[in-house]
């Protein structure tokens, strides 16, 4: 697969810049094998010194930051520990959420007996996400993610706990890939075809981040577009799953 052209620059100063990272592309090289393509060396090779403020998940899409510089790094990563960013996420979640916002308030914690997986337990971290639908299909909802603190898994372990995990996801939710054949009546494949999923990949996405420059003091917003999958997602949940009149619906 040609990664060349894979990375787009969404912004760029002498300070820092800002990619929409592809999901299925790891933010920083692996602990075991550093010959897997990340992000993280992708652009170093291109700018040679470069920070590393944040991670996105290998399956999530979406805006991240990198800095250029050590005080540039050290400036964004305090503004990140401190909360100070505003990270907007666009998910599509399993089921209808009746509510038009939510406050999602559950300690979380590293999961005692699955390595990598987090839970939601009284013992853990304070966790903090805000919840607003933005479109709600007959059997999933879009909703914007306010994450307010940046715990492991906070989105899906969040999502899942109050009963809506992401409508693809491999370890909190249902299932690993949604289908046309899911939601498309008398869906029909031709003989020896094989129907391809819309998406395989988190139902997540990092839409826009919003935190201070670290050289001007200025406001800077960042926002990242859908992508292909994420979109298309979107585009058919719209023609086959959509709720004409919602409030027909019993609330």
């Amino acid at each position: 697969m040609n990664k060349d052209n894979q990375i787009e620059i969404l912004y760029e100063d002498d300070n820092l810049f800002a990619i929409n990272k592809p999901a299925g592309i790891i933010s920083i090289p692996d602990r075991f094998d550093k010959s897997i393509f990340n992000a993280y060396d992708y652009l170093k090779s291109k700018y040679h010194e470069i920070y590393t403020v944040h991670r996105l998940d290998k399956d999530t899409s979406g805006v991240m930051i990198f800095a250029k510089n050590a005080q540039s790094h050290k400036v964004l990563n305090t503004q990140f520990e401190k909360n100070e960013v505003t990270k907007i996420y666009h998910v599509i979640v399993d089921g209808i959420i009746y509510e038009d916002s939510l406050e999602i308030d559950i300690p979380i914690a590293p999961h005692p007996l699955k390595k990598g997986v987090s839970m939601p337990t009284a013992r853990g971290k304070a966790s903090l996400t805000k919840l607003k639908v933005l479109e709600r299909f007959q059997k999933s909802t879009l909703c914007e993610i306010n994450l307010i603190t940046g715990r492991h898994h906070q989105i899906r372990v969040h999502c899942a706990t109050i009963g809506h995990p992401l409508l693809v996801d491999n370890i909190y939710g249902k299932s690993e890939q949604f289908f046309l054949s899911t939601i498309k009546r008398n869906y029909n494949l031709k003989k020896n075809e094989i129907e391809k999923p819309i998406i395989s990949r988190l139902t997540m996405h990092s839409y826009k981040l919003e935190f201070l420059h670290p050289y001007t003091i200025e406001k800077t917003t960042i926002t990242a577009q859908y992508p292909k999958d994420f979109a298309a997602l979107i585009k058919v949940l719209k023609k086959y799953s959509s709720i004409k009149n919602f409030k027909t619906l019993n609330f």
